[in-house]
């Protein structure tokens, strides 16, 4: 966290912190901007999307990339390439993904119950690194509430180098529903003290004024941001000013948040080509567009735009004379899903030691496509 001028992360979300969202963010304030999962077995086998994922244009620093893993071996082989290919100056490893068809095979936020499994892979990376770039690690607070590991594994990821331990204080089976647990980040940040490692907190952060509350009532080193960036890249520079004391930059006016989508539609179509990068920004309308009237056909046609020529005459359609409205825009946004059980191995939760019947699930739980 040193070299960090405000302590405000980037967390990775899958098809949305691309290099042009990366941009946005950066430019609007300071912090660590982490690209979307890579999966570690999908870097090694060269993946063509893959690399690209981890290219990072000539103004980014530091490059931050982060990686999912089942293979202590495989992710060490992936570390090795990120850094003897100078392709990262930090590495971040997922093992908080509560997707079903990733829990559903042992990995992401399933993965930590197999503690020995879980330490193996920190270790694999952190030697892997070598002291060369930083090595940290994202985890949620457990599978369900029956089923908790991140103090557990947040000493064991200390203990084996992590520069620091990121927690989502939400279980798997939570996946984004209900409220974060704050407290759980303030247990964690308690029991890691004796090591020094830092912590960072994620979970509902939707102002700069959370992240501050979210320290104070923590003692958190820092605070990982996902949903509440989504349609409003503008957030990072709210919190770099609340980080700094400085006074805090206002909510941008409609007018504003129309030139911010239609820059972010260009950069995705510099990068992508007009087609992939005009469908791209399809699933970002709803939140740039949210707690502002807009006509329901234009809302609708927006959100099944084909170009930027047709983009800017949907634009000319909207009044723009509104100021954001706080109370609707600035509130949750994103998925809310949850609350159901979640998918895992038959057995899985017997035992936390790893036998033959979970290795054998692991072997497919190694995904080669990255992105999530």
């Amino acid at each position: 966290m040193d070299d960090l001028s405000v302590p405000v992360v980037l967390a990775p979300m899958a098809g949305i912190t691309n290099r042009a969202f990366r941009k946005l963010c950066r430019e609007a304030g300071a912090g660590l901007y982490v690209s979307e999962m890579v999966t570690s077995r999908a870097l090694v086998e060269r993946n063509s999307e893959t690399i690209d994922m981890v290219t990072f244009t000539e103004d980014e620093k530091p490059r931050s990339v982060q990686l999912y893993g089942v293979d202590p071996k495989v992710m060490a082989a992936a570390v090795r390439i990120l850094i003897e290919e100078d392709r990262a100056d930090h590495i971040d490893m997922n093992f908080g993904c509560p997707v079903p068809k990733v829990t559903r095979k042992g990995g992401g936020s399933a993965l930590p119950w197999k503690r020995d499994l879980f330490r193996s892979i920190v270790k694999a990376a952190v030697d892997a690194a070598d002291g060369k770039v930083p090595v940290t690690v994202k985890m949620r607070k457990g599978i369900d509430d029956d089923h908790l590991t991140y103090l557990e594994a947040g000493l064991a990821a200390a203990q084996e180098g992590a520069t620091w331990v990121a927690l989502h204080a939400r279980t798997a089976e939570q996946m984004y529903a209900g409220k974060a647990d704050w407290e759980a980040i303030a247990r964690l940040k308690d029991h890691l003290a004796p090591l020094n490692t830092p912590v960072l907190g994620n979970g509902d952060i939707w102002t700069a004024q959370d992240a501050l509350t979210m320290m104070e009532q923590t003692g958190a080193d820092g605070v990982v941001v996902g949903r509440g960036c989504l349609g409003r890249p503008w957030l990072f520079g709210q919190l770099a000013a609340a980080f700094t004391n400085e006074p805090i930059p206002r909510d941008p006016n409609f007018a504003e948040v129309l030139t911010l989508l239609k820059r972010h539609a260009t950069l995705l179509c510099e990068d992508y080509g007009q087609y992939k990068g005009i469908r791209d920004i399809r699933k970002h309308m709803a939140w740039y567009l949210k707690g502002f009237s807009v006509k329901q056909g234009i809302r609708l046609a927006m959100g099944n735009v084909e170009d930027l020529d047709q983009l800017d005459e949907l634009i000319a359609q909207i009044d723009a004379n509104q100021t954001f409205n706080v109370e609707v825009g600035a509130g949750p946004r994103g998925r809310t899903s949850g609350g159901r059980r979640p998918s895992l191995p038959d057995g899985w939760l017997n035992t936390q030691d790893l036998d033959e019947k979970a290795l054998s699930l692991l072997r497919h739980a190694e995904l080669s496509v990255s992105g999530g």
